[in-house]
């Protein structure tokens, strides 16, 4: 018995190892794939403050898209499978050097990286049409990016891919962990919904440096296209009260992000046929209503404005995007023939540390992307074209995505609300409950948003379905 036993365990062994061994193969796979476009491409774009060798987050960067490549390489090389509902709650832990060799448990790191929830979004990524191989280059192949600080009051920071398709964005631990208490929620809501206006995340992450604090940072999607310039841009939250960007800064920087006020001063509309705001606001009521059902509020629809007859001609993306990329190659090289006796990762890190950024080439901007085209909001040469009232196209192309939607009515929100009552008009200020939140974003977007609604219903059923405390 004890024989039969033995046998059966060195089956299972075996078994393992066949399985260990042939997912190596295939992670070395995507690693080659991704060193070879290291080679072959040229330096392209980021968008923002340039992020120098003096900068603070400038090898927290490097180390995200490091963690980014090892982790989602590790996902991307297993055979696909359904979602269960352990997958919503599961969190993997790894500890890497700068290279990205994973380290065992008592080695010194250079940073600990851990990936959330990785088979739901994998199939997240799947459902909005972004190619594994091509989101891992464009994120890690030349560790291209550069830091923009958050418009809102969050403190967050942005970074652009080398592509400009993809956003890192850090988070607050509570955003995290209210994102993964909706993650089901918000995961059913896509594969319903492909046209959603929401934001596109492809990925939760953590990580951690040595005597560092824990950051969290979610990977998405940007809501402008790589292949145009914005020639306005406005931040909109159907509340008037303080939204509003003062002209002098205006005129230091015409690019800035305008508000509400900004908006209806100025006479913007959205000019849309028939066909295209129904479309748009059905998408909007289905998107609005689940942000009304998850207790969530605080979110605005962005939009950014591209003057066809401008085109690219005045080269916004000229003056405001750089980039850079740590040439480790060479520095290796220098290493091996002055035969110093340097290990890799100290290469790495010296090079990362030398790096300046470039002047941005906007001739290698990807014209289109392929996930952009699967939605009917980015079809229209990366946008949405405007229409004439006979649904004729007009020389104006749309950017449009919800954003910031991870702030619940939570009781700091509620505090907010009772203290900004007492001496400005509750209905106006911005933090109200969700359901009047999505109402009174709605109305806005119908009345003072789009140019004709005399075919739009103005009537909202709104809920909330999750129960909190502070709801009332």
């Amino acid at each position: 018995m004890q024989d039969k036993e033995r046998i059966h365990i060195l089956q299972r062994s075996e078994g393992l190892q066949r399985e260990l061994t042939s997912r190596r193969k295939a992670f070395k796979r995507l690693s080659r794939l991704i060193d070879k476009k290291d080679n072959d491409d040229d330096t392209t774009i980021s968008f923002g403050t340039p992020i120098g060798k003096e900068h603070p987050n400038y090898i927290l960067m490097y180390n995200m898209l490091t963690g980014i490549r090892i982790a989602v390489s590790r996902v991307t090389a297993k055979e696909n499978r359904s979602i269960t509902d352990e997958d919503f709650t599961a969190a993997h832990k790894l500890a890497f050097n700068v290279v990205g060799d994973e380290l065992t448990p008592s080695a010194k790191y250079d940073f600990k990286f851990k990936d959330y929830a990785p088979w739901v979004f994998r199939h997240l990524r799947d459902q909005f049409g972004v190619d594994p191989a091509d989101y891992l280059i464009s994120l890690t192949s030349q560790y291209i990016l550069s830091e923009l600080g958050s418009p809102g009051k969050s403190g967050s920071f942005f970074y652009y891919s080398k592509d400009y398709r993809f956003i890192i964005k850090t988070i607050h631990y509570t955003e995290h962990k209210f994102m993964l208490s909706i993650l089901k929620e918000y995961y059913e809501h896509i594969r319903n919904n492909t046209d959603t206006l929401l934001c596109r995340y492809y990925g939760l992450h953590r990580i951690k440096l040595p005597k560092g604090r824990k950051i969290h940072f979610v990977v998405m999607s940007n809501v402008f296209p790589p292949n145009k310039d914005i020639h306005e841009t406005y931040d909109l939250k159907g509340s008037t009260l303080g939204r509003d960007l003062p002209e002098e800064e205006i005129r230091k920087n015409p690019y800035a992000v305008m508000k509400d006020l900004n908006w209806e001063k100025r006479n913007r509309k959205l000019q849309l046929g028939p066909i295209k705001r129904k479309m748009f606001i059905a998408q909007l009521i289905s998107d609005v209503t689940l942000l009304s059902q998850l207790n969530i509020m605080d979110y605005s629809l962005l939009i950014g404005i591209h003057d066809m007859n401008r085109g690219n001609k005045e080269g916004v993306r000229d003056t405001t995007l750089q980039s850079f990329q740590p040439d480790t190659k060479s520095a290796q090289r220098r290493a091996t023939m002055q035969k110093r006796r340097t290990s890799k990762a100290q290469v790495y890190r010296k090079a990362i540390a030398e790096t300046n950024p470039d002047k941005l080439d906007v001739s290698k901007l990807p014209q289109e992307t392929q996930e952009r085209r699967k939605c009917k909001f980015y079809s229209d040469e990366g946008g949405f074209r405007g229409t004439d009232e006979v649904d004729r196209p007009l020389p104006v192309l749309y950017s449009l995505g919800i954003i910031d939607i991870l702030t619940p009515y939570d009781l700091k929100k509620k505090s907010e609300h009772v203290y900004k009552s007492i001496t400005q008009d509750k209905k106006a200020i911005s933090a109200v409950r969700p359901t009047q939140y999505g109402k009174r974003f709605l109305d806005f977007m119908t009345d003072a948003v789009l140019e004709h609604n005399e075919d739009i219903k103005t009537e909202y059923t709104l809920h909330t379905r999750k129960k909190h405390l502070f709801n009332y």
